[in-house]
């Protein structure tokens, strides 16, 4: 049990970090009133979780990078956040957009993935 908490603490915290890096790098790069840098992140994390799962790796690993790295690395409250600051300002095409794009994007790279993850076994 507590190797558990230990894999998931160590890949919680390579995960935040890795996402503030990635985060500030796009952002600095591409100026954009679009969240791009949130978005990049969480269709990467979608596919990485899906190859992850794809490729059937042990308890072990799925808790350091599963749920420690990937938990922290792809972020849900900021993704909601951000289509709320969207909707407030009412940028519509923005918002829809992003929904779109997060959702149908993420759910086919999570596919793509898995595939991925098949083959690699």
């Amino acid at each position: 049990m507590k190797l558990n908490i230990i894999l998931v603490a160590v890949g919680g915290f390579f995960g935040a970090m890795s996402r503030f890096g990635l985060s500030n790098l796009i952002k600095g790069r591409h100026p954009t009133t679009f969240p791009l840098a949130t978005l990049i992140i969480n269709l990467l994390g979608s596919f990485l979780l899906g190859f992850l799962f794809g490729a059937n790796v042990g308890r072990s690993w799925s808790l350091l990078v599963g749920t420690g790295f990937m938990g922290a690395f792809t972020t849900f409250s900021t993704f909601k956040l951000e289509n709320v600051q969207l909707f407030v300002q009412r940028k519509w095409k923005v918002l829809g957009l992003y929904l779109a794009i997060s959702y149908t994007l993420g759910i086919f790279l999570a596919f793509i993935g898995m595939w991925a993850g098949h083959l690699y076994q």
